[in-house]
């Protein structure tokens, strides 16, 4: 049996992959990188049954790789208290980014086709769990994080300011 086919098509994906990084300055990295990613600031934030994040806002720095762990500190399950947190870009209008998430249950309540509003996001929650994302850190700025769980977004929002 011919194995090159395969490593070779291996090694373009991959490459592709490495290329799709690069050229996405503010891609969102899961938890499922290493665990040796490197950053520049680590923020972290919970989430309550009463839907309050236990930070209204943080700051970071133009171009800085941040680590943002997020934990939901509730006992409510999840399919009644779910929570996660989006940031969104600049131009994106929060209440009719929320109101289009409700429409997709199944999806965490991220509207398919709107990745492209936002600079980074958690998994939706249940009690007890916690996500750790990385992003690059946009331009100057003031950007709103939510979270998109129906009903949520009136109370459980903030600012990530961006110096």
């Amino acid at each position: 049996m011919n194995t090159f086919p395969s490593k070779l098509s291996t090694a373009i994906v991959a490459t592709g992959l490495g290329l799709i990084t690069l050229l996405s300055p503010n891609i969102t990295f899961s938890e499922d990188t290493p665990s040796k990613q490197k950053f520049d600031v680590h923020v972290n934030i919970d989430g309550t049954d009463t839907m309050m994040y236990s930070k209204n806002s943080f700051e970071v720095k133009s171009g800085q790789k941040v680590k943002l762990t997020f934990k939901n500190i509730g006992k409510l399950p999840k399919v009644a208290m779910g929570h996660n947190i989006v940031i969104l870009k600049n131009s994106v209008d929060l209440v009719k980014f929320c109101n289009e998430a409700v429409k997709f249950p199944t999806n965490e309540y991220f509207p398919k086709g709107l990745e492209k509003d936002v600079i980074g996001r958690t998994k939706l929650l249940g009690p007890g769990e916690e996500d750790t994302i990385y992003f690059m850190a946009p331009e100057p700025g003031t950007y709103e994080y939510v979270c998109t769980f129906p009903g949520h977004f009136a109370l459980m929002k903030g600012k990530m300011i961006v110096k």
